[in-house]
């Protein structure tokens, strides 16, 4: 039995790719369905951080849409744009915005209840999300082809990409840059996820296996404080 999808083919004329609409195999179709449901998992979370950063900064109702929005669907706007997935599924599929606005607004509504959020249940949340992004992202970057290396750069990206984005916003230096080990862990969840695709791991299991890395490298490290060496100035 088949599912279906796009794929990506030569126009007739020869000068630009388009994307068609057809039939796809079982195995594709369940490998886009464990992407879809990381990616829209990880956009709640992500939208609901980007509204208490918003939040926190003391922006208005506008200023936590725009942010959970971006937050929420920054970095694989990015990806998809690098990787050729155009347009980007954040604007293609109207449930990614619709998600992230709605966690928005819905943060902004009850926002005593979202400031008084644990720390440490923020931190976990923000984790979840760096692993669900990191393997959607590094997944759909091998799903168009795209070589081992550069997918897991992909995972990357879209795990850190919005809250690079959100820090520009808020005038100040990305935390990706100076805070424990943030990018790193979703780089190891890539690299968690990626071989054991290559391996013929099921998709599910190669995606609980780099998602459960980069959770669990995040979180020691938020735990523990551990960070990069920096050079002594």
């Amino acid at each position: 039995m088949a599912g279906r999808g796009y794929h990506r083919v030569q126009s007739p004329d020869g000068m630009s790719p388009v994307l068609l609409f057809i039939p796809l195999p079982m195995s594709i179709k369940r490998i886009e369905t464990v992407v879809l449901a990381a990616d829209l998992a990880g956009t709640a979370v992500f939208a609901l951080e980007g509204a208490l950063a918003a939040m926190h900064r003391g922006l208005d109702l506008l200023g936590v849409m725009v942010l959970s929005f971006v937050v929420a669907l920054g970095g694989g706007v990015i990806r998809d744009l690098l990787i050729g997935a155009t347009p980007p599924n954040a604007i293609r599929d109207w449930r990614y915005a619709v998600l992230a606005f709605v966690t928005g607004l819905l943060s902004f509504v009850f926002h005593g209840a979202a400031r008084e959020l644990p720390a440490l249940l923020v931190t976990t949340l923000d984790a979840a999300g760096l692993a669900l992004f990191a393997v959607a992202g590094a997944q759909k970057a091998l799903n168009f082809g795209i070589g081992p290396f550069i997918a897991t750069l992909m995972g990357t990206l879209t795990g850190v990409g919005g809250g690079a984005i959100r820090d520009l916003l808020l005038a100040r230096v990305p935390l990706v840059l100076v805070a424990d080990i943030y990018a790193s862990a979703a780089f190891v969840g890539g690299v968690g996820l990626v071989p054991a695709r290559r391996l013929g791991v099921p998709p599910v299991a190669a995606a609980l296996l780099g998602g459960a890395v980069c959770f669990v490298l995040r979180m020691l490290a938020a735990t523990h404080g551990w960070q990069l060496p920096k050079a002594a100035v």
